[in-house]
């Protein structure tokens, strides 16, 4: 092998960037970052039928937001075909594969005979012996043919030491000759893969488990093409909660990329989730910066077991797994302001509640809020709905809120316009102004301090919860406040 590590990440363009295919990717890249080798895109194309424009550029700006920045590429399978016919020739050439004729009617009834004797069906090899001049006049005569490879006999198997699910071992026996190239002319990918892989000298491939079944007959064409190995390492699968694999037609956009992307997940805070799912630590540490991560990554830490993603499809206030909002949230909280602010204003202005014309005045209030909010926030969204009543007069009220807060005190329609002339009247709008007026408006209507706060920040913020009340206060401006309470009957 090659001294220089080179990894690929591989997808078929039928679809988004999901969930799975996004963890292989981080996989490859992060082997690839630590070993200083080489992070290849290669889109395997070949399924014209499946594939699309749009599902290319949607793998592309999937891995570009999750800032997996590959080294070479993205190559196009497509575009190699000949090369794939051509290692079908070689093989053909040196008696490693040969033509068959044999048509699927006839295919068929061979297999319905084994279904019928309740017998495992493998080709039997009748265009194995077929001799020269016959094949050449069958070619001759147009007969429709693919091309298959020989399997070994007399014995022996296919063995190899997967870095994952240990040593595998698959009986030349239990392998039919398989077809490499269709009777259209068009390569399998069984043999497009390998070939590829050979062509950028792939030094570790890694997959998930749903690949290892092809591994022991990819393998037979790297040894029929004289080609060396490379190390394989067959990734746990990702499930759901019903222990069913992660696909895109079963779980819709829920494990697409795009779909976090688009409800205000950050890149790192998903790329760091997504490494938990079937690797850990010895330690079973979860937050990493990318530099901690890529220093501890190790192949060796690859589970056996399948991992599980917690989809929360019936719940709309946590609608995904609890522990990438627990990341996420906590991203949130600690990355700086300078680059959480571009990112919350992203988010405001596709809402209307942001200008870009904002002075150094009105830029440090909006760092001051969102200072204020973010510890209680779990994604970006969050800053437009529950966060919106700081930048705009038009937000939702929680109508538990309302009931819990509001409703059982009939008189806050009088006692909360009064407050709002006393707030008005304040010389220093501060927190211990504030506090002092509050205490005194709550003894004067024999309300608890509680039962006044709560009542406010229902009004003013619509929510029951919120952050340190004082605090709240002087961020929404003494102008701003006073109009809510007053507004309120």
């Amino acid at each position: 092998m090659a001294d220089k590590i080179v990894v690929r990440f591989a997808p078929s363009p039928s679809g988004y960037l999901h969930i799975g295919g996004a963890r292989t990717a981080i996989f490859n890249w992060l082997f690839a970052r630590q070993n200083n080798g080489t992070f290849i895109l290669r889109i395997e194309d070949t399924d014209a039928e499946r594939s699309s424009e749009a599902s290319i550029q949607g793998i592309i700006d999937g891995l570009q937001w999750l800032n997996l920045n590959w080294d070479q590429g993205p190559y196009f399978q497509s575009r190699f075909v000949d090369r794939h016919l051509a290692a079908a020739r070689q093989m053909v050439a040196t008696g490693q594969a040969y033509p068959c004729f044999c048509s699927k009617a006839e295919l068929d009834r061979k297999r319905q005979a084994a279904r019928n004797a309740k017998a495992t069906y493998r080709y039997d090899g009748t265009c194995r012996a077929l001799p020269p001049d016959e094949a050449a006049a069958k070619q001759a005569a147009g007969v429709a043919r693919t091309i298959r490879l020989k399997i070994p006999r007399g014995g022996g198997a296919v063995q190899f030491e997967d870095r994952v699910c240990g040593r595998v071992v698959k009986r030349h026996a239990d392998l039919e000759d398989f077809v490499i190239v269709r009777s259209n002319g068009k390569p399998l990918y069984v043999l497009s893969n390998a070939v590829d892989d050979i062509r950028d000298q792939v030094t570790h491939v890694i997959r998930g488990q749903d690949g290892l079944a092809n591994t022991p007959k990819q393998i037979l064409i790297y040894q029929a093409l004289g080609a060396p190995l490379p190390v394989f390492a067959h990734m746990s699968l990702t499930l759901d909660p019903q222990k069913a694999k992660i696909s895109k037609r079963r779980h819709g956009e829920q494990v697409a990329i795009h779909y976090y992307r688009q409800h205000g997940f950050l890149p790192w805070a998903m790329v760091n989730f997504l490494v938990l799912l079937g690797w850990a630590t010895s330690d079973n540490r979860e937050i990493f910066t990318p530099a901690e991560l890529t220093a501890v990554f190790s192949l060796n830490g690859i589970s056996r077991a399948n991992s599980v993603f917690n989809l929360k499809q019936d719940d709309p206030k946590h609608f995904t797994d609890p522990k990438l909002l627990k990341i996420n949230a906590h991203y949130i909280r600690s990355m700086s302001l300078d680059e959480l602010l571009p990112l919350v204003a992203a988010q405001l202005k596709t809402a209307g509640l942001w200008r870009d014309a904002f002075d150094a005045q009105q830029r440090d209030w909006a760092l001051q809020v969102i200072n204020l909010i973010r510890g209680r926030y779990q994604v970006l969204t969050d800053f437009v709905t529950f966060g919106r009543a700081y930048f705009s007069e038009k937000f939702a009220v929680d109508p538990e809120a309302v009931a819990k807060h509001l409703t059982p005190y009939s008189a806050l329609s009088e006692y909360l316009p009064a407050l709002a002339d006393e707030l008005e009247t304040l010389a220093a709008y501060d927190a211990s102004s504030l506090e002092q007026t509050l205490r005194q408006a709550a003894k004067k209507w024999e309300l608890k301090l509680g039962q006044l706060v709560n009542a406010m920040r229902t009004v003013l913020t619509g929510q029951a919860v919120g952050p340190e009340f004082l605090e709240m206060l002087i961020v929404l401006g003494q102008k701003r406040v006073v109009a809510r309470l007053r507004n309120y009957s």
